[in-house]
């Protein structure tokens, strides 16, 4: 099976820093990979290259070959898939793969909406940049629809509220529906869960799991937290300064984990077996 995205020896360099060092990732459809690592290990950089918004700063270097839709949708199951490096791509086609075929949930949902538009512009406004056809009452339904989808409470009332007027797990859910609002074929999601309280996570990831399985979408979940990933995706690469240090199934990666790396950030996981008298494992 070809795969959806296949990142081929990425590298990344800020100036003399080198942020990714080498970096090959593949990503099937309608597969779940979870992307783990601390801090600083490259993990959103990453993520940010495949969608060309690392800005003229950054040398990028490698492929992102990325499986081109057929006519009528996905690209799947086709005999002889096409594929384009997006590493290549002019400024003008990222533009129309951006939130169109690829999608992003940005890390910080209190920071990442505009404060001045309302939640309904901003869901809408993503659907009528790639339909400028339609009207604006139809980018209206369309994103009443996609706020209901993600449990936002009488969504048509509030189609005209501010953020500020939205909890921080409401925010979050509305930072999902802008990134579905096009049904992606590939949904990249930095840190969703970050500053939410473990019951609003839990909601949030279950919110994730249900689209992602009804859309049939690909997802690339990162995180630093590996209990986070285990309950979404079905395979996790884990990444240390700027390398994939391991890759694998989710259950054989935390109960067996081979790399010394791994072995350590499972054991800087607390649990209630941890005994709270010692320092937990460093990293």
């Amino acid at each position: 099976m070809a795969p959806l995205l296949d990142i081929r020896d990425l590298h990344i360099r800020f100036g003399a820093a080198e942020a990714v060092r080498g970096v090959s990732l593949r990503l099937d459809e309608g597969e779940v990979l979870g992307l783990v690592g601390e801090s600083g290990s490259g993990k959103s950089v990453t993520a940010l290259a495949i969608l060309g918004l690392l800005g003229t700063a950054a040398r990028v270097e490698g492929q992102m070959l990325w499986q081109r839709a057929m006519a009528g949708g996905h690209g799947a199951g086709t005999a002889n898939p096409a594929f384009t490096d997006l590493l290549r791509e002019p400024a003008s086609a990222l533009r129309r793969l951006r939130g169109r075929e690829i999608a992003m949930i940005f890390q910080e949902p209190m920071t990442a909406l505009n404060p001045v538009m309302t939640v309904g512009r901003q869901v809408a406004e993503g659907f009528e940049a790639h339909s400028p056809s339609w009207t604006g009452r139809e980018a209206r339904r369309k994103a009443i629809a996609a706020l209901e989808a993600v449990a936002i409470p009488e969504a048509a009332r509030r189609y005209g509220d501010y953020p500020h007027q939205f909890s921080g797990g409401q925010r979050q859910r509305i930072m999902i529906a802008m990134a579905l609002i096009n049904r992606p074929r590939l949904l990249i999601a930095d840190e969703p869960t970050t500053a939410l309280d473990v019951t609003v996570q839990a909601q949030v990831l279950e919110l994730l799991k249900d689209l992602q399985q009804k859309n049939g979408l690909a997802m690339l979940f990162i995180s630093h937290d590996l209990a986070v990933v285990g309950q979404v995706a079905s395979r996790v690469a884990v990444m240390r300064a700027g390398l994939v240090v391991e890759t694998g199934p989710t259950g054989k990666l935390l109960t067996a984990p081979e790399h010394a790396y791994t072995r350590s950030l499972l054991a800087a996981v607390p649990t209630l077996r941890t005994d709270r008298s010692r320092p937990l494992a460093m990293v």
